[in-house]
């Protein structure tokens, strides 16, 4: 089997543990709360990457990453895992599936946009257009298609989704700068975000008692979405002789998802989500259809949920 033929594999393989994943935030929002989800979610990702770290034999790199980047790893883990999960969980909270998880894949195009600000990037005519045909996906998906009525059904789900993509592409600007190890730090930003993640839910909820499903549900999401998920992609990339092409197969990934979330959640796919998603996915492929300017950062992933 050639490096590519298994590079393919690990990337689909990746695909389809991403496109479990907003069926798997639904059916554990029934027993936890946001911040109940985020905490034993994060305290499961850390301790399998932790493993994997160990038994990589990396942690003298672990103790020297974190030395030499502290502050940003501080930050990158205020940002992600608490930040961005506690927006995105609790968009997952007040929309239904199919709104949620297709609004999350706007996030390249935030990306884009955070990148005229922070890194001097200039817009072109086409990232302009891009972003313009995606923004009107995630109103169209946002309203159900009644553009008439712009009847949002729950704003503050809209903008706690459409939040996190912000926060998810600020994180990956700022994760740019660190030159280490990739696997090391994702655990680093892990136990650098479990402070704030333990004390947000001490202020705003309980971590004990949680129900058995619950627990469940976020021990999956820890296992799937924040590691094995992440660490299979990883690997894809590595082995991948054409870049572009495990790119491509990350966009199964939210029509999938809509498989799974009609399936078991039974959540009637409105022909809407359908139409806002292609505008959402096809303008994320177009526009990343060029040579990277120096200062762009490097996509690692279309998306994860």
């Amino acid at each position: 089997m050639s490096s590519q033929t298994k590079a393919c594999l690990f990337a689909l393989a990746t695909a389809l543990m991403w496109s479990t994943i907003a069926t798997a935030f639904k059916l554990t929002l029934d027993h936890l709360d946001p911040w109940q989800m985020v905490f034993w979610s994060v305290l499961t990702s850390t301790l399998l990457l932790g493993g994997f770290v160990f038994a990589q034999g990396k942690l003298p790199q672990l103790i020297q990453q974190a030395k030499k980047y502290f502050w940003l790893y501080t930050l990158l883990g205020f940002l992600n895992p608490f930040l961005y999960h506690i927006a995105l969980f609790g968009g997952y909270d007040l929309l239904s599936a199919q709104q949620a998880q297709a609004l999350n894949y706007s996030w390249p195009l935030a990306l884009t946009l955070l990148a005229v600000p922070l890194l001097g990037n200039k817009l072109s005519f086409k990232d302009a257009v891009c972003c313009l045909i995606a923004y009107l996906g995630v109103v169209i998906i946002s309203t159900r298609g009644e553009l008439q009525n712009l009847n949002f059904g729950s704003p503050q789900g809209v903008i706690l989704v459409l939040s996190s993509t912000l926060v998810w592409a600020l994180y990956w600007i700022l994760n740019a700068k660190n030159e280490g190890d990739s696997m090391v730090g994702l655990l680093l930003c892990f136990l650098f975000g479990l402070p704030w993640i333990t004390l947000a839910i001490i202020l705003k909820s309980s971590i004990w008692p949680i129900s058995m499903e619950g627990l469940g549900g976020a021990i999956y999401i820890g296992l799937i979405e924040m590691g094995f998920a992440y660490i299979f992609w990883l690997k894809a990339l590595k082995l991948a002789d054409n870049t572009a092409v495990i790119s491509n197969i990350s966009y199964l990934s939210p029509f999938l998802s809509l498989i799974f979330i009609a399936n078991v959640l039974n959540e009637n796919i409105h022909p809407s989500t359908y139409v806002g998603l292609i505008m959402i996915v096809a303008s994320v492929v177009f526009q990343q259809r060029k040579p990277k300017t120096k200062k762009q950062p490097e996509t690692p992933v279309m998306s994860n949920h």
